[in-house]
């Protein structure tokens, strides 16, 4: 089974794409009473207009995560367009923390991904409230994050999405670091197709994304986060081994220690399953590191 804490319009998408992919039974929790019940039966109702055979319950009661393979967690206070993902650390911890002392006693064989901003310091939490082995807790934003870079070189370049491979590290947020000189269009490297200006007006715009979603229709982005995170589900539930960008508490790896952080991991049936540690160039350690010292200064805030 796997259980969705938090049914929102980020949730009810994780919940569509999760449902299309058959992977296993849905849970729907939310403290809200009646929503998780109702957005389960309309979501069973989809299900048998498509014939997938996916039982989709919800609940109020975290009892009712008991046995659960994965629990998702997009649970939390949603980003406004006058805000950053950093705004939200002192509201959504509290949320976090209820939520991972309830993973904890309920589903404590589960692995965890989560969506809740900001990202990997809610990973972080999430690992020191629930108490489980690093591997079993994985936060979301590589896919979004890259998506949104393929989407900017796909426009500009009038080629599919599909043909552009690439890669994120580091803090989802304002810092994070995007990667051109390890992006591919049809095998073809990225810096050889565009020049440096236009790569980084690119990149610019791709960081924004978020932030703009928000200004055009006055809600975070939730389609998109959706689809990635079912493919995050999927990778761990089928064993598929993918390397995807995902928040990982880190002990040792790149040089850090006791932080969460995105970089490019396999996941597979035992969650995090090993990290890729990239050779970075002096530019690209640089911007990691500094997105390492924002996230320290923001788990500092939270310790305090």
């Amino acid at each position: 089974m796997i259980t969705i804490v938090g049914t929102g319009r980020v949730g009810g998408s994780i919940a569509f794409h999760l449902a299309l992919r058959e992977l296993d039974d849905i849970m729907l929790l939310d403290i809200v009473p009646n929503l998780p019940q109702g957005e389960a039966l309309d979501f069973a109702h989809m299900c048998a207009t498509l014939g997938i055979d996916v039982d989709v319950r919800g609940s109020n009661d975290y009892k009712d995560m008991n046995g659960s393979d994965i629990v998702v967690v997009p649970a939390g206070f949603a980003r406004k367009a006058d805000m950053t993902r950093l705004d939200l650390l002192r509201k959504n911890a509290d949320v976090i923390r209820a939520v991972g002392k309830n993973i904890a006693e309920y589903a404590p064989n589960a692995k965890v991904i989560l969506t809740t901003n900001p990202l990997d310091v809610m990973t972080y939490l999430m690992v020191k409230a629930t108490g489980f082995d690093r591997h079993r807790v994985m936060g979301f934003s590589g896919p979004l994050d890259t998506g949104r870079f393929k989407y900017m070189i796909a426009k500009e370049l009038g080629v599919s999405t599909s043909s552009i491979q690439t890669m994120v590290i580091g803090e989802h947020g304002d810092s994070m670091v995007l990667m051109p000189r390890l992006t591919t269009v049809g095998g073809k490297p990225l810096t050889e197709l565009l020049s440096q200006q236009r790569i980084g007006e690119l990149m610019d715009a791709s960081k924004k994304g978020g932030a703009e979603i928000i200004r055009l229709r006055g809600w975070s982005s939730s389609y998109a986060p959706g689809a990635g995170v079912a493919q995050m589900v999927e990778s761990v539930m089928k064993d598929r081994n993918q390397v995807i960008p995902t928040s990982v508490y880190l002990q040792g790896e790149y040089g850090v220690n006791d932080l969460a952080i995105v970089v490019p991991a396999v996941l597979g049936r035992n969650g995090v399953e090993k990290v890729i540690e990239l050779q970075l160039t002096e530019e690209e350690r640089n911007a990691f590191d500094k997105s390492v010292q924002v996230l320290k200064g923001a788990v500092s805030q939270l310790q305090q």
